[in-house]
Order: C-alpha cells, then structure tokens, then sequence
C-alpha cells in the first residue's frame, strides 16, 4: 500500500510541475509525470528533509522538496528534448 502512495504522490508532483510550467491538464505526458515526480521526489524530498534536519520523516520540507525535484527534472527533460529534436 505504501508504494502505491509513493508512486501516486509522485505522479501528482510531476503532473504539478509540468502544469506549472504551462502545459494543460490534458496534455501532461503521466509516464514523464511519474518519472519526474519519483525521481523528484527522491532527490528534492530527501535533501530538503536532511537540510531541515527533518529525517526520514514526512514533513512539510520534504513535500516541498519532491515538488520542486519534479519541477527542476522536468526543465531539464524539456531542454534536452528540445534540444535532440
């Protein structure tokens, strides 16, 4: 049940950075969602939640970590797309 959380709440941070950074709803590619927001997640959540001196736990910072995680790995996926098309 955890990683069913943990893949969920990955999706919905990257979906959330892609939004942020102005595409549509409709048009989040989930399988860049899930990969950014995962991968986001655990490099921004897991760095914001040591610097804080928060642990391992779940906390504010490591939610906020994990979303601006997904928001930097996304830039980067555009840029290189954009750069190999």
């Amino acid at each position: 049940m955890l990683i069913l959380a943990i893949i969920l709440f990955g999706m919905v941070a990257g979906a959330l950075a892609q939004m942020v950074l102005g595409q549509s709803m409709r048009d989040v590619n989930w399988t860049i969602a899930i990969v950014t927001g995962l991968l986001g997640s655990f490099v921004g959540g897991l760095l914001a939640s040591l610097l804080a001196g928060d642990g391992l736990e779940l906390r504010p910072s490591g939610i906020i970590g994990s979303f601006v995680g997904a928001l930097l790995l996304t830039l980067a996926w555009g840029w290189y797309d954009k750069r190999r098309a």
